[in-house]
Order: C-alpha cells, then sequence, then structure tokens
C-alpha cells in the first residue's frame, strides 16, 4: 500500500472541512425571544449604547475578545508571493493556532492589492500599495483588539507596521518580525546556557536581512548582545547599504565594519541563526565556528543547513523551524500568549519590554536547557500562560 505524505493528507483534510476555521454564536437563537435579544430590536439599544461609548465595544462587542490576521500574501512561508488566496490557507491556521494555544479568536483577512492604484470609482486613487495595506487595515480596524499582521514581505512590512502602530490604539504586531526574535531570544538564552557563554561576548551571525533578521538583530541587540553580523545576499551589511532598514541594522551591527560572505562571517563565530533561505551552509562552514557552536536554521521547509550536515560540521545545538527535528523554534510559541495578555490587560503597543519579557518567559520554563530541548513544546500549556502574564 502506498504511503501517503502530509502535503497528500493536508490536502485531503482541508478540502473535507472547507478551511480550518468556524463561526460559532456565543449566545443561542433558538427562538422569537433569543432573536429579540441577540438581534433587532434588542441589538439596538447596544448599538446606541456603544456608539454613545466607545470604550465600551470592549465589553458589549467581541472587539476586545477578536484579533484580525492580515496578510498580503507578498511573502507566504517559504512560498514567497503567492497572493491572498494563496495566503488564506496559512492564515486561517494562525487563527486556528489563536484559539488552540490561547483561546483567542481571530478572523483571517487577506488584501488584494492590485487594484491598489485605484481605490474605486470616483475615487482619489492611492499614492502606493503601502497606502493601500495601511489604509485598508486601519479601515477594519474598529471591529478588532488587534492586529496580526502575517507574510507580508521586506522592506515594506517594516513601514506598513510602523504607520499602523502610529494610528491604532490596539496592539499590533508583524508576527513574522517580533513573533520569531522572541522565540530565537528564548533559544538563545537556553543555548548559550549549555555552552557556558554570554549573550554579551558572543559572536552572533544572522543570514536574512528580512522581517525576521532585521528583528532578531534588533532584539537580540535590546538583550545584551554586542557582536552581530547580519548578511544579505550581497555578503555583511556594513553602513555602505542605501536601504533604510539596512543602514539601520548598521548602526549597531558589525562595528568593526567586517567584509564578506557567509564563510567569512562564520570564522568563530558561537551563534548561527538562519532566517533566509534552503541549503547555504556545509558542515565545512560550520567547522569555522567556535568550540560550542549553536545552529539555528529556521528557513522552511528546507532549513539553510540541515541538521545532520551541522552535527557533521561540529554544532553543539541545533534547531529548525521543523517540527520533525528537536529544537523546533516557532513562532506559535510567542504570538498566542502576546495577544492574549495584550487583550486581557488592554494592552495599546507591543514594546521592545514586552518581548523581551516574553523571551525570558518562554526561556524560563525549560529551567535545566540541554542540547536536545532549548524551547518548551508547542503543545505545552504553560507557554501562552507564562507570556500572557509578562505582556502588560
Amino acid at each position: 500500500m502506498k504511503k501517503i505524505d502530509t502535503a497528500q493528507k493536508a490536502l485531503a483534510l482541508h478540502k473535507k472541512l472547507g478551511g480550518k476555521i468556524r463561526i460559532m454564536p456565543a449566545a443561542p437563537v433558538r427562538n422569537r425571544a433569543d432573536l429579540s435579544l441577540v438581534y433587532t430590536p434588542g441589538v439596538a439599544a447596544v448599538s446606541m449604547h456603544v456608539a454613545q461609548n466607545p470604550k465600551d465595544a470592549r465589553i458589549y462587542t467581541g472587539k476586545g475578545r477578536m484579533i484580525a490576521v492580515i496578510s498580503d500574501g507578498s511573502a507566504v512561508l517559504g512560498l514567497g508571493n503567492i497572493g491572498p488566496l494563496g495566503a488564506l490557507p496559512v492564515m486561517e491556521g494562525k487563527c486556528a493556532l489563536f484559539k488552540t494555544f490561547a483561546g483567542v479568536d481571530a478572523i483571517p483577512l487577506v488584501l488584494d492589492t492590485s487594484p491598489f492604484a485605484k481605490a474605486s470609482a470616483g475615487q482619489a486613487r492611492y499614492e502606493s500599495e503601502i497606502d493601500f495595506i495601511v489604509n485598508t487595515v486601519l479601515a477594519v480596524a474598529p471591529g478588532f483588539g488587534g492586529i496580526n499582521l502575517e507574510d507580508i514581505a521586506a522592506p515594506k512590512c517594516f513601514e506598513i507596521e510602523r504607520r499602523i502602530v502610529e494610528k491604532l490604539d490596539i496592539p499590533v504586531m508583524h508576527d513574522d518580525q517580533h513573533g520569531t526574535a522572541i522565540v530565537v531570544l528564548a533559544g538563545i538564552i537556553n543555548a548559550l546556557k549549555v555552552v557556558k557563554k554570554k549573550i554579551e561576548t558572543a559572536r552572533i551571525v544572522i543570514a536574512g536581512a528580512g522581517a525576521a533578521g532585521s528583528a532578531t538583530a534588533k532584539l537580540l541587540h535590546a538583550a545584551g548582545a554586542r557582536h552581530i553580523l547580519v548578511l544579505d545576499r550581497q555578503g555583511i551589511i556594513d553602513k555602505s547599504r542605501a536601504e533604510a532598514h539596512k543602514k539601520e541594522l548598521a548602526t549597531f551591527t558589525n562595528l568593526k565594519g567586517e567584509m564578506g560572505d557567509l564563510k567569512r562571517a562564520l570564522i568563530n563565530a558561537d551563534v548561527f541563526l538562519g532566517v533566509s533561505g534552503p541549503n547555504i551552509a556545509t558542515a565545512e562552514d560550520i567547522r569555522l565556528m567556535a568550540q560550542g557552536a549553536i545552529v539555528l536554521a529556521m528557513a522552511n521547509p528546507t532549513p539553510e543547513i540541515m541538521p545532520d550536515e551541522a552535527k557533521k560540521g561540529g554544532a553543539v545545538i541545533i534547531g529548525t523551524g521543523r517540527s520533525d527535528f528537536p529544537n523546533q523554534i516557532n513562532n506559535s510559541l510567542a504570538f498566542p500568549g502576546v495577544f492574549r495578555g495584550a487583550l486581557d490587560n488592554r494592552v495599546t503597543k507591543i514594546t521592545m519590554d514586552m518581548k523581551l519579557k516574553a523571551a525570558k518567559a518562554i526561556a524560563a520554563l525549560v529551567p535545566k536547557p540541554t542540547a536536545q530541548k532549548i524551547v518548551p513544546d508547542m503543545f505545552d500549556k504553560r507557554v501562552a500562560k507564562a507570556v500572557a502574564k509578562v505582556i502588560r
């Protein structure tokens, strides 16, 4: 009998279910009496109360418990720019994880940015795709208690998040940036304990200067890292780069002005973080690293270096983004708890301090880390609660 692989099983499951999420009423509608309270005429009193007391929307509607998971499909998982419909199964999955791990209700909203140049008949044209996305998110925001941006390509994701955060009084987080950074820092905290090194003196190399790489570099720096090199396709980033987010990276990374490719960067490195693409490193490259090398290769589905190859190169601690290897570095350890805490504590902004505390809370759930276990399991029920507790 032919073995059915994961891809075939996933296709069959999604076809059978017709998507992974459902909307269920919190109040029963069994008869006319129920209908008069849930809908007309009773709902009119609720509508008028909320209109006159906007802050009470969190109490009288689902706003206080609902997250919008928003994507334009321009950077989906390891699949790239596959558009809004391609992104929809991923956003539905995200919503399922919100509910499963933190009891947070979430709705997927995928945006077709192709008509961004023309809003609609009789209206002025948007100046850019970024304007279109920002204005669309701002327009739907009143119905939600938080915005989770997802799978939006760099560098536009940086400006989109910044502009939305400035305009809204609800928490906004681009999970590809900050969820990744939180979990990576948690893993690094515990990995460094295992190899008896300190973050302040560790030489850290990050392959990938997009959303995840940039945010991870910033959070590591905020946590005390002082020797960080970030690379893109052109090599080690320095102050000569023209892109705004890479210029910013150069203000606190590569302080010695090093030049070269990944092989050059890995010489005597203590940590190699991969947030770029498949198979960019070899065992020979890992051998260039310092004793006690830590390798977190997180490209999905194929990491920057496979675990057996990294081990062959002498890596002591190895992690990936995959569930079929030890040390899965996965955003789901962070985002459910972050938004659970933000909703419960009426947080309006996700700050750097909150992200640092979230990473430390995740790391603390593995009090005696080993090379095979530097972060808790995704299904550890303590995780979302521990993270939510520090988001206040």
